[in-house]
Formats: structure tokens, C-alpha cells, sequence
């Protein structure tokens, strides 16, 4: 089988490759001896952030405490937002037969 590199350095991999590996959308790339190796890599999120937090070396207790802290700063600008929406009455746009019908002008009767 053949795979042609675009002037755009993309490769497309043949559907009876890929087909069998299931869902994958990233791959490690290795240059071995001249051949260049994909390997398939199923990329999870939860897991990245847990080898980010032991590459910084942040425990537990320090996640446990920075979520208290964002959630204690979250709550005050929460209440604000709910204060000022409850103040302002809702606006509503009346369609111009409705204006027409309370009698105000509109740009097509005007």
C-alpha cells in the first residue's frame, strides 16, 4: 500500500489500516531507521491533568484546597449576576403586527 505526503505535510492512512484500529485520532511518531513508526495513542483528558499535577508535583491537598478557593471566589460574582438580572425587568421584542395592533408606528405604516 501506498500513503502520498501532501505539500501541506499531511498523510492519509489507508481505510483498511485504519479500520482496524478502531477509533483513533492521535499518534506517536518515531523515526526508526529510516521508517518512520505510528503508534496509536488513545489521548484521555482526566489522565493529562493527573501527569500534569505529579510533573508539578501538586498533591491532593493542594488541588483540594485551590478548588475551595475558586469556588468561594465564584460565589460572590454568582450572586452579583443574579442580583442585577433580577432588577432589570425582561425586554421583550413585539413583532410590528403586535405594534400595529397597540397602535404604535412601524417602519412599513410610517
Amino acid at each position: 500500500m501506498l500513503a502520498k505526503l501532501t505539500s501541506k505535510n499531511q498523510l492519509t492512512l489507508p481505510k483498511s489500516v485504519t479500520e482496524k484500529l478502531g477509533p483513533v485520532q492521535y499518534f506517536e511518531v518515531q523515526l526508526q531507521a529510516g521508517q518512520v513508526l505510528l503508534t496509536p495513542v488513545r489521548i484521555q483528558r482526566g489522565d493529562a491533568v493527573r501527569a500534569k499535577l505529579a510533573e508539578l508535583e501538586l498533591g491532593d491537598e493542594v488541588v483540594a484546597q485551590a478548588i475551595a478557593f475558586a469556588s468561594k471566589a465564584a460565589r460572590p460574582a454568582a450572586k452579583a449576576a443574579a442580583k442585577v438580572a433580577a432588577k432589570k425587568p425582561a425586554r421583550t421584542v413585539k413583532s410590528p403586527a403586535a405594534k400595529q395592533a397597540a397602535g404604535k408606528k412601524t417602519r412599513k405604516s410610517a
